[in-house]
């Protein structure tokens, strides 16, 4: 049971495969064939991320054969031909690495991939050092939390907000990580909190609240006059 956010550092892959700076193209096509990645950080000797190499780095070989005619428009630049000439793990890279903490919550690693254009990140310590990789299917772990597990979860976070009422009087059910919250409050202008903390416990995937404020006290009828005889 986790009551703090998901880090980087819970969901990445501790095992990674990474090349030296002086690994050469065919090497680089084998370890990528024989691991099954298609990116590989680059480390240089004491084992820090200077750069990263992927598939689309080694095809500008292919983009820049001498025997295809050009497109028309196309315009290739200095640094793409000196790229496509290029025979090492560091000439081949892109530098510098995009890379990610262990401690950073997954919404940033997810913010880092989606403005890069990237599908995984080199982790890094304080120090550079490469301590895993984090992809896309790893930022969707959390999302194979049980049901109950994020029951609980939020159950805990609503007992700690400043509720006037019980946390008891609202109820949390979770069916397939969509929350749903009914009860009563006794402050209306509360049930947005209550959605907020729903929100922010990974594995959530959509919250619906069906909560009510305090029920209505009846009218009371005016007393009656005595009637005079």
């Amino acid at each position: 049971m986790q009551d703090s956010p998901y880090t980087v550092g819970d969901v990445m892959t501790r095992t990674v495969v990474a090349l030296a700076g002086g690994a050469m193209f065919k090497e680089i096509v084998r370890t990528m064939e024989r691991w099954g990645v298609s990116a590989m950080p680059v480390l240089d000797g004491g084992g820090r991320v200077i750069g990263v190499v992927s598939e689309a780095d080694l095809l500008r070989k292919e983009e820049f054969r001498a025997d295809e005619p050009d497109l028309p428009g196309q315009v290739w630049r200095p640094v793409d031909e000196a790229r496509a000439g290029a025979a090492t793990a560091e000439e081949l890279m892109t530098a510098p690495a995009v890379t990610v903490h262990p401690g950073a919550g997954l919404a940033r690693a997810a913010r880092l991939m989606a403005r890069h254009g990237v599908k995984r990140l080199p982790v890094v310590d304080d120090d550079g050092l490469l301590t895993g990789i984090v992809s896309r299917s790893d930022l969707l772990k959390v999302f194979l939390r049980g049901d109950e597990d994020i029951a609980e979860e939020i159950r805990r976070r609503l007992a700690a907000a400043p509720f006037p009422a019980p946390p008891e009087s609202i109820r949390v059910t979770v069916r397939e990580g969509v929350v749903t919250l009914t009860g009563r409050v006794q402050d209306t202008s509360l049930t947005p909190l209550a959605l907020r903390l729903a929100r922010s416990v990974e594995g959530v995937v959509d919250v619906h609240s069906a909560l009510a404020g305090p029920p209505r006290r009846p009218l009371l009828e005016p007393d009656l006059a005595d009637e005079q005889p």
